[in-house]
């Protein structure tokens, strides 16, 4: 009995801690969810804010709101290509890596133009000018040249991948038309495109012919050894002198059973 009631406490002790863990899970995914809402509605704010600034604020103001748009938006399309890569290619590890320790600099960078913004002394942001605008250049080809890197690696593939599809893909439509190889279509083709002209007898089907051709009794292709004098017509006999030699055979008789000429040799 107490055996039982010690497995009913463990069992519902485990149910309790599995709900825990599970609403711990969703409360992190949700506020996960929440952070990322947030963040993008922040940055959104941010960059309305600063394209204004860019437009209603000429001189050292909108240079750097122009500074900080250009930085952000390159650093921003830079790792979404990136990220979106990384899964399907494992060789952007090592790209990642450098992407973050230029993010490093670019989030300085970012933070420094964004404390000039609120800088009361305008002689001092614009000798800082020339230096920032330097700095953010540098980083934003840095970062243009890792994402049109990571762009043109994946395109190759694609291209690759897409040659080896379309060579698979006639083969296999070689392979489903196997009859127009077939030698029977081929001859066909042939004959019809010389307009019929007549092909030369096949020898053996020229000796199955004379096989077939050949008196009973004879090999086939055994030459006719009979003189022109016996093969030539005969003339018909006389009524009064019927030559024996030229009995026709009773009507019982097979087909191919008449008696020939004897030889005179």
């Amino acid at each position: 009995m107490e055996a039982a009631i010690a497995v009913v406490a463990l069992l519902f002790v485990l149910f309790v801690a599995a709900g825990v863990y599970a609403a711990a899970k969703a409360v992190g995914a949700a506020k996960r969810g929440v952070d990322r809402t947030v963040a993008q509605a922040r940055r959104t704010v941010e960059d309305t804010t600063l394209r204004a600034r860019q437009l209603a604020q000429p001189g050292a103001a909108g240079e750097l709101a122009e500074l900080r748009i250009k930085l952000r938006t390159s650093m921003r399309a830079t790792q979404d290509t990136l990220h979106a890569a990384a899964p399907d290619d494992s060789s952007l590890g090592e790209t990642l890596g450098l992407f973050e320790r230029l993010s490093t600099h670019g989030r300085e960078l970012d933070d420094e133009l964004k404390r000039l913004e609120r800088e009361p002394d305008k002689s001092r942001v614009a000798a800082a000018l020339p230096d920032l605008r330097e700095r953010t250049e540098r980083v934003v080809h840095s970062a243009d040249s890792l994402r049109w890197a990571a762009q043109d690696r994946a395109r190759r593939f694609a291209d690759d991948d897409l040659a080896a599809l379309s060579s698979d893909i006639q083969l296999e439509a070689g392979a489903l038309r196997h009859w127009d190889s077939t030698p029977g279509t081929t001859d066909a083709a042939g004959s019809g495109s010389t307009g019929g002209a007549q092909r030369s007898p096949d020898p053996g089907q020229a000796r199955q012919a004379e096989a077939r051709t050949a008196p009973a009794g004879e090999p086939a292709g055994t030459p006719d050894r009979t003189p022109d004098r016996e093969r030539q017509p005969e003339e018909p006999p006389a009524l009064t002198a019927r030559d024996p030699r030229q009995r026709t055979g009773f009507p019982w008789e097979k087909a191919g059973k008449t008696r020939r000429p004897e030889s005179t040799a």
